[in-house]
């Protein structure tokens, strides 16, 4: 089965038409969180609140009905399975990569980002990872798992270099996560 087919309904993100190189998708991803579930809601959410923000930016002089960027909806994940999850967003981002596309996911949890740079980087693999986050995210492990919200800048280090993964704002982590930072990515707290 495509991914194509596993996308739930159509988005309604603001001024969103059909077509166009950008191509907003949800990844409702909410399977390693450790605080408080619920980031697999974000992506409805995001898209509810969206009819309130203003699309007109006066630096650009530009409107969102004025670029070309399609809401396809979520994907379909297997709650439960991660492996599979990551998989059908790879996939996702594989074939949008393909095709000359642009993807703008909306998560989900942070986990999202290695799948879709694993897709990515099959048709573009000088990518840059640029992280704005409090946290670090470059634990090698996490509750015992490899692949995790808290543990996916540290998996992407692996897949792109650290030297093509920016860092900003971290102020959370543990000693090694820093040290680990400060030693192989690009790195500003």
């Amino acid at each position: 089965m495509s991914w194509r087919e596993r996308v739930q309904g159509r988005g309604s993100f603001l001024a969103a038409g059909s077509g166009g190189r950008m191509v907003l998708l949800g990844a409702p991803l909410d399977q390693t969180t450790s605080f408080r579930p619920g980031a697999r809601f974000a992506p409805e959410r995001i898209r509810e609140v969206s009819d309130a923000l203003e699309e007109y930016s006066p630096v650009l002089d530009r409107g969102l009905d004025e670029i070309d960027f399609e809401d396809l909806g979520d994907l379909v994940l297997p709650f439960g399975d991660l492996k599979e999850s990551l998989e059908r967003i790879e996939e996702a981002a594989a074939d949008l990569a393909r095709q000359g596309r642009v993807p703008l996911a909306l998560g989900g949890e942070h986990l999202i980002s290695l799948p879709i740079l694993r897709g990515m980087k099959r048709y573009h693999p000088d990518l840059v990872f640029l992280q704005f986050d409090a946290h670090a995210d470059l634990r090698d492990e996490y509750l015992g798992q490899a692949d995790s919200h808290a543990t996916v800048v540290r998996r992407i280090v692996e897949l792109i270099g650290g030297e093509r993964v920016y860092q900003f704002g971290i102020r959370s982590g543990t000693r090694e996560e820093f040290a680990f930072g400060r030693a192989n990515t690009r790195f500003f707290p």
